[in-house]
């Protein structure tokens, strides 16, 4: 069987039911409607010998085998769990899956000794993917993509956010958020878009970044916003990158043409970047290593979810994490997320997050997946549709081999999925293919 081979699954368009049982485990994550705070981080509404019914691509019902069985029809595919834990599909929300080559050569001279400041300053870092990608065609980085999507869908994440940021012209970055828009219609992992052209100044504006920051504003943005290929817009909020005027210009401008907003913020120092996602009612401040408890703070009053990445902490070999438990004892719907890029974090695994947040970040396993479903759906604009196990939510569940949810962070390095469901349909299974890569869109 090929990659692109579909298995047999039910048919997700139609009206037959699948019903889903002998679950050691069903981590439904069911709530209120709005993202999980404080203690509710703790609360993942889990039932035990658990069963969910699907139909046509949506949940029908979830509850004990008892509870559900009734309302299953005579014609219904079974599919047994086997005893494993099911979970809602992670949602990543703060990736960089678009791009071309990789950056191994960096890694090897990080484990040398070179910072990755050091590389940076020496041409290194995202303009070295800058360059590569921009001599790439938009059929290359589709299909480069395409297989990082596998990656991300083997590891049991569903929906990913996308942003660009590596092209850094005009054509470049629509280049790039075009694959996107091509890759959400294709495949099985779902994408949500952000631009990201304020992600660094590029080499043939390094003496002119007035002029970028301009193209970016009178430019970029107007032809982003013309194809409606963002929903989001990011900038990277640093000193040495575009300081807090200069975010602030280019993030009033993305909500002028109605996108919502992201913040790279306080990475590598209290650059301010919090205080700026807070003024601007954005939706997130992500990374947050160097915010203080004055951040914090502004954070919690505007109603601004962090998205802390601690894989980028790690790959970096950086030991400031940034203060997990301090933002959740203050009330906020915090995030997890991958951070995947060719750089600083290049793993796609939702699984290794969770651990790295439990070993540094002091937060609890069930906290840690509240943080990388219903919180982080919420944080993209998708938690009616995914991040939980309900009645009427797109059926994104994935089956963990194993039994306990608390397993996923304590086995580190394990790709735990052993099988992977969007709208129903299955799309990967351990041991078999993937499948539905081209899914019909009006099943998504």
């Amino acid at each position: 069987m090929t990659p692109d081979s579909r298995l047999q699954t039910p048919d997700s368009s139609s009206n037959s039911q699948l019903f889903i049982v002998n679950c050691s485990q069903l981590v439904t994550l069911a709530g209120p409607p709005r993202p999980r705070v404080g203690a509710e981080m703790r609360e993942l509404s889990v039932v035990e010998d658990g069963a969910m019914l699907v139909r046509g691509g949506r949940i029908e019902r979830v509850g004990t085998r008892a509870e559900v069985e009734p309302f299953v029809g005579a014609g219904a595919e079974v599919l047994d769990a086997g005893g494993r834990l099911v979970l809602p599909g992670f949602v990543d929300a703060h990736a960089h899956p678009v791009f071309a080559g990789n950056r191994a050569d960096e890694f090897e001279r990080r484990a040398a000794g070179a910072s990755y400041e050091e590389i940076a300053a020496r041409g290194g870092g995202i303009r070295s993917t800058v360059r590569r990608t921009r001599a790439a065609t938009g059929d290359e980085l589709f299909a480069a993509a395409r297989r990082r999507g596998e990656w991300f869908l083997r590891t049991g994440t569903t929906t990913v956010e996308a942003k660009s940021g590596y092209g850094l012209s005009v054509e470049d970055e629509l280049k790039m958020l075009r694959v996107v828009r091509r890759l959400d219609a294709a495949g099985a992992l779902r994408y949500v878009p952000t631009f990201l052209g304020a992600h660094e100044v590029p080499d043939e504006y390094r003496a002119r970044r007035g002029e970028y920051i301009a193209l970016v504003v009178e430019e970029m943005l107007p032809r982003v916003a013309a194809e409606g290929l963002a929903e989001f817009c990011d900038v990277f909020c640093e000193g040495r990158v575009f300081n807090v005027e200069e975010s602030r210009r280019i993030l009033s401008a993305a909500r002028a043409h109605g996108m919502a907003l992201r913040v790279h913020a306080d990475q590598l120092s209290l650059s301010g970047g919090a205080l700026l996602a807070a003024e601007l009612h954005a939706a997130t401040a992500d990374h947050l290593e160097h915010t203080d408890a004055a951040g914090v703070a502004a954070l919690k009053s505007a109603g601004v979810q962090p998205v802390l990445l601690p894989g980028s902490v790690y790959a970096l070999g950086s030991r400031r994490y940034p203060a997990a438990r301090e933002m959740i004892d203050a009330g906020l719907a915090l995030v997890l997320a991958t951070d995947f890029n060719p750089g600083s974090s290049p793993t796609p695994s939702m699984t290794m997050i969770l651990s790295l947040a439990s070993t540094h970040m002091r937060m609890t396993p069930a906290e840690g997946i509240t943080a990388a479903t219903v919180n982080a759906a919420y944080s993209l604009r998708r938690g009616g549709e995914a991040g939980t196990l309900e009645a009427g939510k797109r059926a994104d569940f994935v089956l963990h081999d194993c039994s306990d949810y608390r397993e996923l962070a304590y086995f580190f390095g394990v790709e735990h999925a052993h099988a992977v469901y969007t709208g129903g349909r299955e799309v990967f299974r351990r041991g078999g293919a993937f499948a539905a890569q081209d899914v019909d869109e009006n099943n998504r």
